[in-house]
């Protein structure tokens, strides 16, 4: 209650959010009608917004037990595991510690944010640090394919271009890409930054089905129309991550 009172004089807040566990849920609603009841009408903007439980190996974190997750040692392993993939896929890379920086920090962020806010999941940084399935990682390189691609073909859009396609493939990525406004929108509305992962994940699908279908690089009167729209891609993908705090490499 003071706290409450406390903020709302010093800040003059529009509207106060409390990210807390939704186990605290009834003592908000108690808050604000208590805040109600004194005739403060600003209780109304008031919001909690709730999260779910993380567990590990199933079982609830319990400092008391040891059954902990401690950030610093986590941060540092999904890092080695990273940089033991991308040395695999990319021996060349110049900036492997860079890369691998980015994409394990990134990929404990995205795991966490692509779960639905409300609901519960179990940490498993190997699942986390895959780049295959639903991962962050899966999305920086996609993103980091199609910057290889644009780099093979010198290509730089042209906003007055000329660029058609019609197969189906292509389609699925633009209607994505037209979405896009709506998904961040939803997402504020909601306070549920999922919205954004989970369309981060579609759209990096999306393109990798038409990278296996589609020869972009080859010459032919869709060439520039193809490379356009994987520029169009890689721009929504960036800025998909970045809303989610998470970083794109242009490489890996």
């Amino acid at each position: 209650m003071a706290a409450a009172l406390y903020r709302k004089n010093e800040y003059q807040f529009a509207k106060s959010i409390y990210v807390v566990g939704q186990e605290q849920s009834a003592h908000f609603k108690q808050l604000k009608a208590v805040l109600q009841e004194m005739g403060y009408d600003w209780s109304d903007d008031i919001t909690h917004v709730p999260f779910g439980l993380v567990t590990k190996e199933g079982k609830k974190l319990s400092t008391r037990k040891g059954n902990v997750i401690l950030l610093e040692p986590t941060v540092a392993e999904a890092v080695s595991r990273a940089k033991a993939q991308i040395e695999a896929k990319n021996p060349e890379l110049e900036n492997k510690d860079q890369v691998a920086h980015a994409v394990g920090v990134g990929a404990i962020k995205f795991y966490d944010l692509k779960t639905d806010r409300t609901n519960g999941y179990d940490f498993d940084l190997e699942a986390m640090v895959s780049f295959e399935g639903e991962t962050g990682p899966y999305v920086q390189y996609a993103y980091a394919r199609i910057q290889s691609i644009l780099r093979k073909a010198d290509f730089k859009p042209e906003t007055t271009g000329n660029y058609s396609l019609n197969d189906a493939e292509s389609w699925e990525i633009i209607k994505l890409i037209q979405d896009f406004p709506r998904i961040i929108n939803r997402a504020a509305d909601n306070f549920e930054p999922s919205i954004i992962a989970k369309f981060a994940i579609s759209l990096a699908q999306a393109f990798n089905k038409y990278y296996a279908h589609t020869r972009i690089l080859d010459e032919s009167p869709e060439r520039d129309s193809r490379l356009a729209l994987s520029y169009a891609t890689a721009v929504v993908l960036k800025e998909a991550l970045r809303l989610l705090g998470v970083e794109a490499p242009e490489k890996m």
